[in-house]
């Protein structure tokens, strides 16, 4: 792996509120259950030694402007929310942090009905703000009444761990604080948010570095 640590900028163990956060994360995929699934546990325990080289690596720290989105009027009651379940101490962690967090959209062009309703904020990949090639992290915010459109990623196996709120994959199932969501790489997966509250969702995508680095969104329909 390559060495990221650059004496000139700040890194993990210069600022430990992200490797906190970071300690979070591996606590999530240790203790959550597979339900009796090895491609669950197989995906568990990677995001974990994922996350253990790059506690080890030491890497820079990159932090992006911080910015906002319309979404972000949830935040608050979204992390008041999970601050008191089981997330709570993930939940803690990653509000010791928020303020350097930037949200995005990930499109050149947003989904008409996203605009409002969606934003996600990374804490480790690429691009930051923990620089790691073999793994990103990171959460997602989505209004109350959010439909996420049908998509899938190119040979990504992405997790999503609920933090808060209440949200449905393809209309197969209910996921509440503490519930995963596997989606194997070419999964076309559809979400929808409960009406009465927002969600908040952290999560993981493994894969190759050539598409971790440049990861396309596929809808079924195209966008006018």
């Amino acid at each position: 792996m390559q060495n990221l640590v650059d004496p000139a900028e700040p890194h993990l163990r210069d600022l430990p509120d992200w490797r906190y956060l970071l300690q979070e994360y591996y606590e999530l995929y240790r203790y959550l259950p597979s339900g009796g699934s090895s491609r669950i546990r197989t995906h568990q325990r990677a995001v974990r030694e994922a996350i253990s080289r790059v506690l080890k690596a030491n890497p820079l720290i990159r932090t992006q402007p911080p910015a906002t989105k319309p979404v972000t009027a949830h935040l608050k009651r979204a992390l008041d929310e999970g601050r008191g379940d089981r997330m709570g101490a993930m939940v803690r962690a990653l509000e010791s942090v928020m303020p350097d967090l930037s949200w995005q959209y990930g499109y050149e062009k947003v989904p008409k009905g996203l605009v409002d309703s969606y934003a996600y904020a990374e804490v480790t990949g690429p691009g930051g703000p923990v620089v790691s090639e073999e793994i990103i992290l990171g959460i997602v915010l989505f209004a109350p009444g959010c439909t996420y459109p049908a998509h899938a990623h190119q040979g990504i196996t992405e997790s999503y761990v609920c933090l808060s709120g209440a949200v449905s994959e393809n209309h197969q199932g209910v996921y509440v604080p503490g519930s995963m969501i596997f989606n194997p790489p070419e999964h076309l997966h559809r979400i929808t948010v409960g009406i009465n509250e927002p969600a908040l969702l952290a999560y993981a995508w493994m894969g190759a570095r050539t598409d971790l680095l440049d990861q396309k969104m596929v809808f079924t329909r195209k966008r006018k």
